[in-house]
């Protein structure tokens, strides 16, 4: 595992999900941003910064719906654009991965927050590896309440704004 992602050089947050102590050594169970979906494995403690992120985001592909939490409380819902039948929005638990900035007018932008989600259909998109992101609309079909996506989740450019300026690399996603 890279310290560094791959799009924008920012440090690699992994969320813990167990820990174990062997020979002396910590270990940190933790998810990965790779396929296949939900991949997880073991890093050593050392050296490891700790932290906790108060966000959550739950998108429910039926109702096409994003639901913001911040210490488990709900701050707000936003429409969103979720995967068409044929290249669905991938189920599971994931984490944001990195926040790219791509600026105003340009399609997806102006903000894509890659996911640790994977499509299950497409190995490679619009020359990337198939990497599920959170992103703009602009340029692309569809409004807020379809399902007519690649597997990726579009909001308006206000709403996706909002979320970059609060969430950070490792806010855990779960998508229904």
């Amino acid at each position: 595992m890279s310290t560094t992602r791959p799009l924008t050089g920012s440090p690699t947050v992994l969320p813990i999900i167990g820990q174990a102590e062997r020979r002396g050594r910590r270990w940190l169970r933790v998810r990965l941003p790779q396929r296949p979906d939900g991949s997880k494995g073991w890093i050593t403690a050392g050296g490891v910064t700790l932290g906790e992120d108060p966000w959550h985001v739950a998108i429910d592909r039926a109702e096409r719906t994003a639901t913001i939490y911040y210490r488990g409380r709900v701050v707000r819902t936003f429409r969103v654009v979720v995967g068409k039948p044929s290249t669905p929005t991938p189920a599971g638990e994931f984490f944001l991965a990195e926040i790219v900035y791509e600026g105003y007018g340009v399609t997806t932008g102006p903000y894509a927050l890659a996911t640790s989600a994977y499509s299950n259909v497409l190995k490679q998109f619009d020359g990337g590896p198939g990497q599920v992101a959170l992103h703009g609309l602009i340029g692309l079909a569809g409004t807020p309440g379809q399902a007519v996506s690649h597997g990726c989740v579009r909001f308006y450019d206000r709403d996706i704004t909002w979320l970059a300026k609060r969430l950070t690399p490792g806010t855990p996603i779960t998508i229904t």
